[in-house]
This record gives C-alpha cells, structure tokens and sequence, in this order.
C-alpha cells in the first residue's frame, strides 16, 4: 500500500470546502462526524480542553481539524468561543443535557448571536427522556431499540462493536442532519438545533426489521431469521485453517450458482434449503463442507462469482484484499493504516487533511470574522 503523505489542513477539495465548524472535544461518534465532514472539505476547529482533548481518540479519527484549547470555566475564553461561534456555520457537542447552558453555550445564547448556525447535538438518549440525564455507552442505547436483541446466536445477544449505535444510529445520523439543517439555513437564513440521539438512529435503522415483524416475518429468536444467521445460505463458516467465510447466496439463482461451483448441484437435500426442519442438516452439511479447504482456497473458487461470497478477512488482512487496494479504499497516512475518505466525489473530491496546532481560538476566531465579512462584501449585504 503506498505510502500518502497528508495534505495541510488549509487545502479543501471537497463539497463541503468554506463550511466551518466548530466540534467541542468529546469521545466517540462526535469527533467520528466532525472527521467525515472534515474529510468532505469542511473547516473543522476543534475546541480542545487544555492539557488534551480526547484520550480515547486516534491519530485517524482527529484527523482533518484545526486544534485549539479552549478552557470553557474561564468567562474569557467562553466569549471568546461565542466570537468564533458568530462565524461559523455550524457546531458539533456531544456534553450532556443541561452543560452547553451552564457554560453559558447553550442554544438560545449561541442562536441570538448567530441565528443562521446549525446547532448539532450529539447524546446517546437525547436531550430529553427519562434517560437522558443517565451515563450510557453504545451496548446500552441499542439495547432499548430492539438492535442487540436481533444479534448474535441463539444463546445471548453480541454487541456488534460500537458500529451500530456510536456511529450508524449516532454519527451518519448527526451528519444527516446537520446537512439537511445547512441546506434549510441557506435556504431561509434560520439556523435551528439538531438533536441526535442515539437511541433514535439505530431504532430508525432497524426499520426494515420492524417492517417484518409487522408482516409476522420476523421472530424475536436469535438464529432464525433470514438475515441473523438462522439460513444455511446467509451465515459464516469455519474453514480447514481455522479462518472463516461469508455466504450470502439469498436469491435462488445464486443460490444454485453457488451449489453448483460447490459441487453440491446433484444433493437433493440442498433443494429443501426454506424448509425449516431442514435447516439443522443443512447447516451441518454446509459446516462439514467448508471445513475440507483453508479460507483462502474458498476464495479462489467462489469469490468473484455469483454465488455471493466473500472470505471474512480481520482487520491486518483487509487493507490488503485486491478489491480494496484497487479502490483504494485504505491509505497509509504518515505510517498508520487508516480508511480513505467515503463516499466518492467526482468533481470535488474529498481528501485526507493532517491536524493544525499552534493557533490560538481568538486568532482563528479573527480570522473566521474576517472571512464571514468578505462573504458579505461579496453578497453586496455590506456586512
């Protein structure tokens, strides 16, 4: 994989490029949104507490920002907060209910001030609930949804890492918003709040699966669903070398594809593949089967075909997988291996940006004015 070095953070070619942000350091699916936008050309500050931001946070998802420290119990620095916050386009927090108020940050006092900013707030319950006020981390808010309940084998429930809540139901969802927010502002010149729960995002993503359960195609038990591994056809297997495989066959015509490159098109007993009592015997058979070649060899017979498979690489593995690399969906940046920008752009595409120190918050808060009044100037309003 070749080496990229990262661009500054001054240059932006994505769609986003003159949108500025501001992201109050936090953990999880906050600075995961803020690094998507930065990615897409937006001008992120990040206000850092001083002596660190978050401890949690990788070189890869801090990437793309502006660093400065902001200490937010000094009245000094929160005026200066609210100067950068005149000038900018939007803001990410993800504090609990009630702490943007107490700093004196809280909507109302930040909307008077700049009443076209997109207010964009980032909780696991939401800003009101009777949790709301409650600790919590991604296992406990797709817990209520209904999301970990639907995962994992039939003896217990797997949180799925955090992919499902922080950053499906949390982060895609606050950068939906906040898109959607931007465009409306543009539109009237009112900014407004947006309040990104958690909860919400991945109770909404599992609306496919409430959809079932509504037309009774959905059963509450792990294992014996379509897309739950409970279809011989649609689950993973363990191969000879102890790695394992993904089959997806579902439609019946790759289904068959996929027996007769198996050399299982002549087995009576894989028509029966949507009878339930033949589901025990075909997993059996389907388990012995793959467990008489290595992962690899799999690949080479069935990958690429349409028998919708795919070996289940682990994460060394996978930013050297041939179809990646031909995309290059992964990049080296300044030694780590880290995911290349998503979705692509054709005409402004986005880019990876490497963070920016040494500048203090009332400097890019000058330079932030300074930027908003020849937007002005231009716009003949004589801001």
């Amino acid at each position: 994989m070749a080496e990229i070095p990262s661009s500054p953070s001054a240059t932006r070619t994505g769609p986003l490029a003159g949108l500025r942000i501001v992201e109050f350091a936090g953990i999880g699916p906050g600075p995961f949104a803020a690094m998507l936008l930065a990615d897409m050309g937006a001008e992120v500050v990040r206000l850092d507490r001083p002596g660190g931001g978050d401890p949690y946070a990788p070189a890869v998802s801090s990437r793309g920002r502006t660093m400065v420290h902001a200490n937010l119990k000094d009245p000094a620095d929160v005026a200066r907060t609210l100067d950068l916050l005149e000038g900018a386009d939007a803001l990410i927090e993800g504090f609990r209910p009630g702490v943007m108020e107490r700093l004196g940050l809280g909507p109302d006092i930040v909307l008077a001030r700049n009443p076209r900013l997109v207010y964009g707030r980032m909780t696991g319950w939401g800003q009101t609930g009777p949790l709301a006020h409650a600790a919590g981390h991604d296992i406990n808010y797709i817990a209520i949804t209904g999301a970990l309940g639907a995962i994992g084998p039939a003896a217990h429930p797997v949180p799925p890492l955090n992919l499902v809540g922080d950053y499906g139901g949390g982060s895609l969802y606050l950068v939906a918003g906040l898109l959607a927010a931007l465009l409306s502002a543009g539109r009237t010149g009112q900014g407004q709040v947006v309040d990104c729960a958690i909860c919400d995002g991945a109770a909404s993503l599992m609306a496919m699966f409430y959809a079932l359960a509504a037309r009774g195609r959905w059963s509450d038990e792990r294992e014996s669903n379509l897309l739950d591994g409970g279809m011989p056809y649609y689950r993973t297997f363990r191969c000879a070398d102890g790695a394992h495989v993904a089959l997806g066959s579902l439609e019946p015509q790759f289904y068959a594809r996929f027996r007769d490159l198996a050399g299982l098109a002549g087995d009576p007993d894989l028509d029966a593949r949507d009878v339930a009592e033949m589901r025990p015997a075909l997993h059996a058979k389907l388990e012995a089967l793959f467990l008489t070649r290595p992962r690899d060899e799999w690949c080479r017979l069935l990958e690429g075909t349409d028998a919708c498979f795919a070996g289940v690489m682990t994460l060394a593995e996978a930013p050297d997988h041939p179809h990646l690399v031909a995309r290059g969906t992964f990049a080296t940046v300044d030694g780590t291996v880290q995911p290349a920008p998503a979705p692509r752009f054709s005409h402004t595409p986005s880019a990876i940006t490497a963070p920016l120190t040494g500048r203090t918050l009332g400097e890019v808060a000058d330079a932030w004015h300074g930027v908003v009044r020849a937007e002005s100037a231009a716009q003949g309003t004589g801001a």
